[in-house]
């Protein structure tokens, strides 16, 4: 018999687990963790108040700036000039002016976002072959966001000085092939010439939204097809082009949605008419209409209709293709 054992109870099969095998916090331990789980509220809390407080100055500008005159443009329309709520209104769209202005638009923002978004997919095609991080690849990625933002006076200014009238390219065309542009009429200020101008935004803002889709395709599913016996074309059309197929529509909706708002560029080289945004200018500076007022708020009230849908349709368009982009 050893000395250790001496007084020492032996160990029963029946006794309870230790505290190794099943511990059991103290009163005084469970306690203190309830205080840091009711402490960590409130400092949670206050990191999501500071959160939105941090995004007040953002709120108050879409409000004011964006928001409230939105729904003035828009609500006009419903209002006589006395103030009387009416639907009367609503009878511009059958005009057959304010019909033309919308299917100028229509064409108009439809052709140039068809040609950019073609365009703009080479682009990315051919950017895809290039390293994200060298030095060619930065430099256009830049200039796309340059470009994409580029309208206005000064790009209208840019196309007159080069195919206008009396243009860079339109002189030298003359003189060197005797090919006039405006032969029939100056086709920079009309609204199928528009569409050059607005190629020049389209094409830039279709790569900044269309690349990250053509990144996201995976070089194994490549691979895979080519283990599996398919070609490069059979890996394209049947693989590669319906995964893209998504990105590609939602970007050509949002070339649409920019080429129907696209205001400036546009007052800048066609005086009145053709299009929807030149006609509320009209409209706003002298009533065309006969028998309707606010026809200008009627028109605005149109153009938020069609870019709800469209914007509706690319949102829909995104959600399916971010499935496979995760």
């Amino acid at each position: 018999m050893t000395t250790a054992s001496a007084g020492a109870p032996a160990p029963s099969a029946s006794a309870p687990a230790t505290s190794a095998t099943s511990p059991v916090l103290p009163t005084s331990a469970r306690a203190s963790a309830d205080a840091v789980r009711r402490g960590a509220g409130p400092r949670v809390r206050r990191r999501v108040g500071l959160a939105w407080l941090g995004l007040t100055p953002f709120a108050a500008y879409v409000l004011l700036f964006l928001a409230v005159p939105a729904v003035i443009a828009v609500g006009s329309g419903f209002f006589t000039d006395d103030g009387a709520f009416t639907l009367t209104n609503l009878a511009a769209f059958a005009d057959p002016s304010v019909l033309r202005a919308f299917g100028g638009s229509f064409g108009l923002s439809a052709v140039s976002a068809a040609i950019g978004a073609v365009i703009g997919a080479l682009v990315c095609w051919a950017l895809s072959a290039l390293r994200p991080d060298g030095l060619v690849r930065s430099m256009i990625d830049a200039a796309a966001s340059v470009l994409a933002q580029f309208g206005g006076v000064m790009l209208a200014f840019a196309f007159i000085a080069t195919i206008g009238a009396q243009g860079l390219v339109t002189t030298w065309l003359v003189a060197a092939f005797h090919v006039d542009l405006n032969a029939d009429g100056a086709f920079l200020y009309t609204v199928p010439g528009l569409v050059i101008p607005y190629v020049y935004f389209q094409v830039p803002l279709m790569v900044l939204t269309f690349m990250p889709a053509l990144e996201g395709v995976k070089t194994q599913w490549g691979e895979a097809a080519a283990t599996l016996g398919a070609s490069r074309a059979t890996y394209w059309r049947r693989i590669a082009l319906p995964v893209l197929a998504p990105a590609f529509w939602g970007s050509l909706l949002l070339l649409f949605a920019n080429g129907f708002s696209s205001f400036a560029t546009a007052a800048a080289l066609i005086s009145q008419g053709g299009i929807v945004p030149l006609t509320i200018r009209t409209q706003l500076t002298s009533e065309t209409l006969i028998g309707l007022q606010n026809v200008a708020g009627v028109l605005a009230f149109g153009m938020v209709v069609v870019m709800a849908v469209v914007m509706g349709a690319y949102a829909l368009l995104q959600r399916r293709a971010a499935r496979w982009q995760r």
